[in-house]
């Protein structure tokens, strides 16, 4: 349902810098202007900010959505839109339909099925029940269909798995240089965009040698070369670096920290708290091969973020040990942590994602995008922790009504 209301008193962030205006006037749903102490047409609400900041609301631009609680969930804690980058026609079909003109929901896009080698990558998660049989290439006589049918079935774009299973110590079958590059011009034909997921240094330079579009992860077997960042800058593409859960990986548990956040915590019911909290019997937390590390990822980061390559955020939600929404709050900070400024990290999380994806409705505070906003206490731009503090959340201006999602007091 459309709505009007004007929001005052506040910081605004509009998703590449502050803007000198402190309220905003939202038309059937929309942003309509931006000012100072807008006055409010008669009959239209008006939401006291005071003093924090708004900003767009969050895109998290790799997730994994396995139900329509995912999509709640990921509301509650300031995501409007996740990017999810895999998963079965089926599931896919029913998700949207779930949580279609729902503004108690974020918003989905999706890549449906990832292209991979039989066998390959994530197959793994059919012999663990999380997913059915899916298709799969073996070789160039597939790809022309294997995207056609991609497209039938409405992705958003394609997802392509480069992933030998090396840096997790397993021998994965894989798809082929020349596949891969087929792949790009197959979907580039189709009018799709292409993301790689990667995590090795060589798999990273296929891709972009290939002409993808972005880099779904980093690489974690060794550090950047020299020359990395500025050849990624060169193709033109964008990078979702997805750094915490490659610390979660690598045994390091930044979202411990903030687990009893006052303003988090309250939100996280059992089942959300269990996929946090390590489980001696079913730890995610794995032994890498010699040479793997997560500082392999945080150096490329900072490489690419000073070469000027869009970053965007993402958790990977629900891999490892993750909630949907609320590990995007982690993945901020690592941002920062990586050299990226509180501001870039928030960009990185709104502006960079709706741009990188052509989301030309959101990702933005300014007049006729969607008035998906995001309040919070203090400032992020400065203290990138402060996305944590979350005072109200709107979908298309609608108001969310967080307290009926309080799990715990």
């Amino acid at each position: 349902m459309a709505a009007d209301l004007v929001i005052t008193n506040v910081r605004i962030f509009d998703g590449t810098r502050v803007v000198g205006a402190d309220s905003v006037l939202i038309t059937d749903g929309r942003i309509d202007r931006l000012g100072h102490a807008l006055a409010a047409p008669a009959g239209t609400p008006v939401a006291d900010g005071a003093g924090g900041t708004l900003l767009p609301g969050l895109i998290d631009a790799h997730t994994h959505v396995t139900a329509a609680s995912d999509l709640a969930t990921a509301l509650i804690f300031g995501v409007t839109t996740e990017l999810d980058l895999f998963c079965t026609p089926e599931l896919l079909a029913d998700l949207r339909n779930a949580v279609r003109d729902r503004d108690d929901h974020a918003d989905l896009r999706s890549a449906g099925v990832g292209a991979t080698a039989p066998g390959g990558h994530p197959s793994q998660l059919v012999q663990w029940g999380i997913y059915p049989e899916f298709p799969t290439l073996a070789g160039l006589d597939q790809v022309e269909s294997f995207v056609a049918d991609r497209v039938a079935e409405g992705s958003d774009y394609l997802k392509i798995i480069l992933e030998d299973g090396s840096t997790f110590g397993i021998a994965s079958p894989h798809l082929s240089p020349e596949v891969v590059r087929a792949l790009v011009e197959a979907a580039h034909a189709a009018g799709l965009r292409t993301v790689a997921h990667v995590s090795t240094r060589a798999d990273a330079d296929l891709a972009i040698e290939a002409g993808v579009d972005g880099l779904a992860h980093l690489f974690v077997d060794q550090p950047p070369a020299a020359d990395f960042a500025d050849r990624a800058a060169a193709a033109g593409i964008f990078v979702t670096p997805t750094l915490s859960v490659y610390e979660v990986y690598t045994g390091v548990r930044r979202e411990l920290g903030y687990l009893d956040h006052p303003s988090l915590a309250p939100y996280l019911d059992d089942r959300a708290r269990s996929s946090i909290i390590p489980d001696p019997e079913h730890d995610y937390t794995m032994t890498p091969p010699a040479g793997v590390s997560h500082r392999h990822a945080f150096a490329a980061t900072a490489a690419l973020h000073q070469a000027g390559v869009p970053i965007l955020a993402g958790t990977d939600a629900a891999t490892g040990r993750s909630v949907h929404g609320f590990t995007l709050h982690g993945e901020l900070a690592a941002l920062v942590d990586a050299g990226l400024s509180p501001a870039a990290a928030l960009t990185a999380a709104t502006a960079a994602p709706a741009d990188a994806y052509e989301l030309t409705d959101r990702g933005r505070i300014e007049p006729g995008r969607r008035a998906d906003l995001l309040l919070v206490e203090g400032d992020p731009t400065l203290d990138i922790t402060a996305t944590r503090e979350i005072s109200a959340v709107w979908k298309g201006g609608v108001p969310l009504d967080r307290v009926p999602h309080t799990a715990r007091p």
